[in-house]
């Protein structure tokens, strides 16, 4: 299984001109959106504005991922409508992960891994009833955020991944699993280093930051074990036109194996 192209190259961008466009808009939109959100945390915009402020933040953050391309490509000319795009279905997908990440996964967050919401003044709340203990809640501009956050991971995940791949390297089928964990792992790892700051600690933080990074990062990166390799063969050959029925069925196996994996893992391991 060594993916490579035609001519042998290595390469880093789909060779679906669809897929390339998006993941290079993704790329790009990547530093903004964190850029956004250090800014919102360094000067404290979190501990002034109110419910309505942090949705609207949610929404400034998540909404070009959508309105951007809709405005600036138009892929007619490949033979696709919007909803066609690798950009879109891009998104669908994210978002049904997305969805099933916070109204599920976040419980196993609260109660194994003791990371801590304290947003008094956040009324709109949603996520699961019968998992988890229900001490703590999910704001809704959580789902907003993770949309940019997740979009990001996977399709640098994606990136990397194929470069591997398209390598000259010996990809077998041992160490393949390898790479697709380290990728997810490191995403992990940097999400939780990077959220749990200073800057936000009376709102979110984790009871145990030590234990969470050394093994509450392996927990967290179930996630990504799950949804990697099913987003990594969303369009990716040239031509590849997943429709958007496929493209939700794939998100929801990759959220159904996601919570599978958590629940075993809080089995066997219990809370951290």
């Amino acid at each position: 299984m060594s993916g490579m192209t035609t001519d042998g190259a290595p390469r880093w961008f789909s060779e679906n001109p669809s897929k390339a466009w998006g993941e290079k808009f993704f790329l790009i939109y990547s530093p903004i959106w964190m850029t956004m959100m250090g800014l919102v945390m360094g000067l404290g915009v979190t501990a002034r504005v109110g419910e309505w402020g942090f949705l609207a933040i949610g929404v400034a953050v998540a909404l070009p991922l959508v309105a951007v391309p809709a405005l600036i490509r138009d892929e007619r000319p490949l033979g696709r409508r919007w909803y066609q795009t690798y950009w879109f279905k891009a998104n669908l997908y994210i978002a049904i992960f997305n969805f099933a990440a916070n109204y599920f996964g976040t419980e196993y967050f609260f109660d194994i891994l003791g990371m801590v919401y304290d947003y008094p003044m956040i009324e709109l709340n949603f996520d699961a009833t019968l998992v988890g203990s229900g001490e703590q809640r999910v704001p809704v501009m959580m789902y907003l955020l993770t949309q940019a956050y997740f979009l990001t991971y996977h399709t640098t995940a994606v990136i990397v991944l194929r470069r591997i791949r398209t390598s000259r390297l010996p990809i077998g089928p041992m160490l393949w699993p390898l790479l697709l964990f380290a990728v997810a792992y490191f995403w992990a790892w940097m999400e939780t280093k990077a959220m749990a700051n200073p800057w936000i600690e009376n709102q979110f933080y984790y009871k145990d930051m030590e234990r969470m990074l050394a093994y509450g990062s392996l927990f967290y990166s179930l996630y990504f074990v799950a949804s990697f390799p099913i987003f990594y063969h969303l369009a990716e050959e040239r031509g590849a036109n997943w429709s958007l029925t496929i493209t939700a069925a794939a998100a929801c196996t990759a959220s159904m194996i996601m919570v599978f994996l958590l629940d075993f893992a809080a089995a066997i391991f219990g809370p951290i």
